[in-house]
């Protein structure tokens, strides 16, 4: 079998039977579809979390259905509602004991801006203390809303430069 066709985004292409990629093509099309999101349910936005992984939106079709409760299982963290001056301490010390490379997820107005909370006691938005990758805008956002986040993320690993980052890790 002699097929010759190259795909110029990934720069993967066939030669006799032969898959050939770059390495950065395949490491982040595995991270991509295999990210364990650590669910940070602080308020009304959870329900909306927690419906994701029924069936009827099956977050599980692009590779995310294994939630994990343990920072040190996952790799995103989806922050989800209000988070209090009290907690954002806990939320910080949750994500610097993910292990690297992780993502956060910001879902709905409280966890993007503080939503309609601005007193004194309501983080107003956990940009501040983390770095979040993709917004999910909503009051609270809709399961596809969430989907739709997620898949963005998936975007966004994909174009990281991983094979590098792995080589300074040594």
């Amino acid at each position: 079998m002699n097929v010759s066709a190259t795909d110029s985004e990934h720069g993967n292409g066939f030669e006799d039977g032969i898959v050939v990629s770059r390495a950065d093509a395949v490491i982040n099309w595995v991270r991509s579809h295999s990210v364990w999101p650590m669910p940070m349910g602080l308020s009304c936005c959870a329900i909306e979390l927690m419906g994701v992984g029924g069936s009827r939106f099956d977050i599980g079709r692009f590779g995310m259905e294994v939630m994990r409760f343990s920072p040190r299982q996952s790799d995103c963290m989806v922050v989800a509602g209000t988070v209090t001056l009290k907690v954002a301490k806990i939320v910080q010390r949750l994500f610097e004991q993910m292990a690297s490379p992780k993502w956060v997820v910001a879902m709905g107005a409280c966890a993007s801006s503080g939503g309609l909370f601005r007193t004194y006691s309501v983080l107003q938005g956990v940009d501040k203390i983390l770095p979040v990758d993709v917004y999910i805008s909503g009051c609270p956002p809709k399961p596809e809303a969430l989907l739709d986040g997620m898949q963005l993320l998936q975007e966004k690993i994909r174009r990281e430069q991983s094979f590098r980052g792995l080589l300074r890790a040594r």
